[in-house]
């Protein structure tokens, strides 16, 4: 008889947040303490609620030994409370969990399974409507999900999103404090990249509910009924874009350095010139890492970059004229 053991399978830890969740949680909460994957917790921390969310919890936990409340004495929001919920727990893996979602039954043992030596792997998710019905499209259909260990392709996009995430706890003294400005998730995957390498899995295994209350819109549906939403967009979304990149060049353990402080540097000068031949340049060298989660435009890769040549004063300039036109005919 052989007297090899098994090995024991890892802890995995599921940080779920909670905040005034009650309308959708118990049928997240099914998903997770149903889990086919043997090994795991589930930490609850509920951000001050006004509902009967820690009743529901309660309730739970009660069933359920292996899963722990933490009830936070001051709102902390979104980003600061799972950053408390992971420094609860006590898993190799760790998981994050909206209370909105529905999880596939074996999200967490087929990630398990497929993790090998990469230090996060994420899959596919299908969105949900309020109700929680299907609506026949998915995150792939919107953008390329990456496995690699680029992390320049996270600097202008994200295709990783936080309810798909596993990955080891090595990565938290990196990840942690987040930085509360920017999605935890895209900040979570950009170290991953520095640091290894991270994969994903093609399957569905997140129902992602779409509601007015989520705190991401992927889908653009309120964007969609925001009148006011087009005013001023691209100097907004260009200097939120810069911030983030500044965010990433603050990171001590940065594959490319050289190469985040140049992007810093031509960044700005695009934003404060009328012409920026060089940042042009350096998009047209890192086009293929910079640009690969966005699916392909309605443009050639010369044509697209030929257009960063705009700095954005030329940009507003000609918004301008273009929108003083119709007054020509008055």
């Amino acid at each position: 008889m052989s007297t090899e053991t098994t090995p024991a399978l890892p802890l995995v830890s599921i940080a779920l947040c909670v905040y005034n969740g009650e309308k959708y949680l118990r049928a997240q909460l099914d998903t997770l303490v149903h889990q086919t994957y043997p090994h795991l917790e589930i930490v609850a921390v509920d951000d001050c609620s006004r509902d009967a969310s820690v009743a529901i919890l309660k309730e739970y936990q009660e069933k359920y030994p292996f899963l722990r409340i933490s009830a936070n004495e001051k709102n902390l929001g979104y980003t600061k409370n799972f950053e408390k919920a992971l420094t609860l727990c006590r898993g190799e893996l760790l998981a994050l969990a909206d209370q909105d979602d529905v999880w596939e039954l074996d999200k967490i043992r087929l990630q398990v399974q497929a993790l090998d030596s990469n230090l996060l792997i994420y899959h596919d998710s299908a969105f949900l409507n309020e109700a929680g019905k299907p609506v026949h499209k998915k995150m792939s259909d919107i953008i390329r999900l990456y496995r690699g260990n680029e992390p320049e392709t996270f600097l202008l996009f994200n295709c990783v999103s936080g309810h798909s995430c596993l990955f080891r706890r090595a990565l938290l003294p990196y990840i942690l404090p987040f930085p509360v400005e920017f999605p935890h998730d895209q900040w979570i995957a950009y170290v991953a990249t520095n640091l290894g390498t991270i994969d994903f899995l093609p399957q569905c295994l997140v129902g992602y509910r779409q509601h007015n209350a989520n705190s991401t819109d992927i889908l653009n549906r309120r964007r969609k009924i925001d009148k006011k939403y087009h005013e001023n967009r691209d100097l907004a979304k260009l200097r939120r874009d810069l911030k983030w990149i500044k965010q990433c060049a603050t990171f001590r353990a940065n594959k490319n350095q050289a190469f985040l402080d140049e992007f810093v540097w031509l960044f700005e000068e695009r934003l404060a010139s009328f012409f920026s031949f060089r940042y042009a340049r350096l998009i047209q060298a890192h086009y293929e890492k910079l640009y690969f989660i966005p699916y392909k435009r309605n443009t050639t890769k010369g044509g697209f970059v030929r257009r960063q040549a705009w700095g954005l004063r030329a940009k507003l300039l000609w918004e301008r004229y273009v929108a003083s036109l119709p007054s020509l005919f008055d």
